[in-house]
């Protein structure tokens, strides 16, 4: 090892050991400056720095970099004013918690120059240029000069001859070295000035007199004004000491971003895509929304049910501008297509994208939806062999490399030379490399390496800052009640609660003859663990198994259990509740047509009722007299039969005797009077086994006692 490498390798321990260097380096941001800047995108821009600022910590300052593209063009029609909104907010005090970085990647020309001498700090790529802020206006004004320097020297990064000279083509400006040593900026009539005093012993003349200025990169690396020459991103984090520039999406400047937020959990299908799509269309009917933020944790279920939805999400329609997607835990199976509809796409650490899941796609499904996956590939810009091999497990999915070119693309053999005339020709001109493997998903890692996702986030309310808003925006639906109920059906406590209540409410019932209220209940709780366990706890299936129960609940009523109790209130009660929510998207109504909507499926649960009730009337009253039905219905028992029959047993001699209990009444047990072990029934309490009794009423075999 050399001695320079030896002592580099010494200064790098001495750094990581003092009490001012952390290793755990920070985040920066990235935001896209319209070029040329409007008012409105002005006004986006600044508002969007302030978002930002609101996320700096408090003992520390956000480094926010803002990037002109290589592509950026016509700076001249910016606007002054626009520009010097922008300039003043950057080096305001709402932003004083933010390091303004300019990332200059082509080149600026006219007004859009001014945020840059009002950065913290510049970048620039190697073929960045500053040209002539001047460029645009007719005539020279003094007031936009004054505001230039004035804007410049609170940073000071922008010595005030090389501003002079950009917004004032007349200016002659060299960086001249002097006599007595050192190098600085001269420029107008203190150039002139050293010349003629004989002051200057060397000078590099950077723009001549009469000639708009332009600053080129290398320049303003030479005379340490930039920071650093970089070309990506990445060089720029290692420059400014960054662990990741994170993007801010574009179209939040654009304009301000208003968005709502659609939860997709649980399985995918029919019933629950008909729902979010007409809640999330619901959304921009009053056009203010311009942005989806989907949440994913699903292990899909339907592809023809995805593809639809999915469809949606690439190809957004006006006024929808962006749909962001995050990965919170997992998005396998056909749930994967939704993910990587969204752009960008985020997902948390431990998520997992694609997998096999709860529908089983086959390349025959594939085939079916070839050309949506296409176009969803398309315009989101992802690898289609990739997105298919998320899908289907089965397909063997390769990185090829071109020969030539060095494009790589992501396919399998029979693909690559599909579209080819010369199948033999086409194949030669790529190298076959690794076997993408994704049959058990992808990691965040994986996903971002491949071009599937777009970054990482720790949580919603990151990917909302990124994306523009403020915080994380409104759920899509107003059905409160739905979010809640579909919380509780993935509650694992909340299940096990169910099931011991259901074994406890059954002991309770066998062991007090009859039906009741703990029958009533255990019902209830092994329906819902069901529900639960079974049916992935979404509120569709809530409501199926609520007709199911009332239904039963009615059936028991009036087949087995004499009389009109619990069960068949209950019941009632359930079926009317499962039918008014089957026919409705809505839990409580909003608005007049979600009222007449509810109103309707009241009535049309009350009309199947009374359908029902009205249909064994007929049956009773009209079958027996029909010769086809007659032997459906059962005859109606002789009253004098049954009393005759209760005759031979008569207890009236037990009146006022006193006995003694044989088992617990609760209410229906035996006692014992004398040497005679009597069926008998307590006037309404529970009493317990032996316990002395007194016999209060005798009606034919029917022994009423209190205690």
């Amino acid at each position: 090892m050399t001695l320079r490498a030896w002592l580099s390798f010494v200064f790098l321990a001495l750094l990581c050991i003092s009490p001012g260097f952390s290793a755990d380096a920070e985040n920066g941001y990235v935001v896209d400056v319209p070029v040329p800047l409007g008012g409105q995108s002005a006004t986006a821009l600044i508002g969007q720095l302030e978002r930002l600022a609101k996320s700096a910590p408090q003992d520390g300052r956000l480094d926010v970099v803002l990037r002109y593209d290589a592509e950026s063009s016509g700076g001249e029609a910016t606007s002054f004013e626009d520009a010097l909104k922008v300039a003043r907010a950057v080096t305001g005090d709402r932003l004083r918690s933010l390091r303004i970085v300019s990332f200059v990647q082509g080149s600026v020309t006219g007004h859009s120059l001014l945020p840059i001498l009002a950065s913290d700090s510049i970048l620039l790529s190697s073929g960045a240029r500053l040209i002539d802020a001047s460029a645009g206006e007719s005539d020279q004004d003094e007031t936009i000069v004054l505001a230039y320097q004035s804007i410049a020297a609170r940073r000071g990064l922008f010595p005030k001859p090389v501003v002079a000279a950009l917004i004032d083509p007349d200016v002659e400006l060299a960086w001249v070295s002097n006599v007595g040593g050192g190098k600085s900026f001269a420029g107008g009539e203190e150039l002139v000035k050293l010349r003629e005093t004989g002051e200057v012993l060397e000078e590099e003349v950077w723009s001549a007199a009469g000639v708009p200025a332009t600053v080129s990169a290398d320049q303003l690396r030479s005379a340490r004004i930039a920071a650093g020459i970089v070309e990506t991103l990445e060089e720029a984090a290692e420059v400014l000491d960054l662990a990741q520039i994170i993007p801010v999406e574009s179209d939040a400047i654009g304009g301000v971003t208003n968005g709502v937020l659609l939860e997709i959990t649980g399985s995918i299908s029919r019933s629950r895509v008909r729902r979010w799509q007409s809640n999330l269309n619901g959304s921009l009917v009053e056009g203010s929304v311009n942005t989806w933020l989907i949440a994913l944790d699903s292990i899909g279920g339907d592809l023809d049910q995805s593809a639809s939805l999915a469809s949606s999400f690439a190809m957004p329609e006006p006024p929808l501008r962006t749909v962001v997607g995050l990965v919170s835990k997992e998005a396998r199976s056909d749930s994967a297509l939704l993910a990587v509809a969204c752009k960008p796409l985020y997902m948390t650490p431990d998520a997992i994208l694609g997998g096999t899941g709860a529908d089983e796609i086959s390349l025959t499904d594939l085939d079916n939806h070839d050309e949506l996956i296409d176009s969803i590939a398309r315009a989101t810009k992802r690898p289609v062999g990739l997105i298919r091999g998320l899908l289907c497990s089965d397909l063997e999915v390769y990185r090829y490399t071109n020969k030539k070119t060095g494009r790589v693309k992501y396919t399998t053999p029979a693909d690559l030379v599909s579209q080819s005339d010369d199948p033999d020709l086409e194949r030669d001109r790529w190298e076959k490399g690794e076997r993408i493997e994704m049959k058990e998903g992808l990691t965040a890692e994986r996903a971002i390496e491949l071009g599937l996702a777009d970054g990482r986030s720790d949580s919603l309310d990151d990917v909302a800052r990124r994306s523009g808003m403020e915080a994380v925006p409104k759920p899509v639906s107003d059905r409160g009640l739905v979010r809640f109920v579909e919380r509780l059906g993935r509650s694992q406590g909340l299940m096990m609660i169910l099931l011991m209540v259901g074994f406890v409410a059954l002991s309770a019932e066998m062991n007090a003859p009859g039906m009741g209220v703990p029958g009533f209940l255990a019902m209830v709780c092994f329906g819902l663990f069901f529900w639960m366990n079974y049916l992935a706890g979404t509120a569709e299936w809530l409501e199926l198994v609520l007709l199911m129960l009332g239904l039963c609940c009615i059936a028991l009523e009036i087949f087995v259990i004499p009389g009109f109790g619990i069960f068949g209130i209950g019941g009632l009660i359930m079926t009317i509740a499962s039918i008014v929510l089957m026919s409705q998207t809505f839990v409580l109504p909003q608005n007049s047509y979600q009222l007449a909507v509810i109103t309707r499926g009241l009535w049309a649960a009350l009309g199947s009722l009374l359908g029902l009730f009205g249909g064994f009337v007929l049956m009773r009253q009209f079958f027996p007299h029909l010769p086809l039905f007659r032997h459906l219905i059962m005859e109606t028992p002789d009253a004098e039969a049954i009393h005759q029959a209760e005759k031979l047993a008569d207890f009236s001699a037990l009146l006022h005797q006193t006995g003694q209990t044989t088992t617990p009444l609760r209410p229906s047990g035996k006692a014992r009077f004398g040497d005679q072990v009597v069926q008998v029934v307590s006037d309404g309490s529970m009493i317990d086994k032996g316990v002395s009794v007194t016999v209060i009423d005798v009606q034919g075999a029917k022994v009423v006692v209190e205690e």
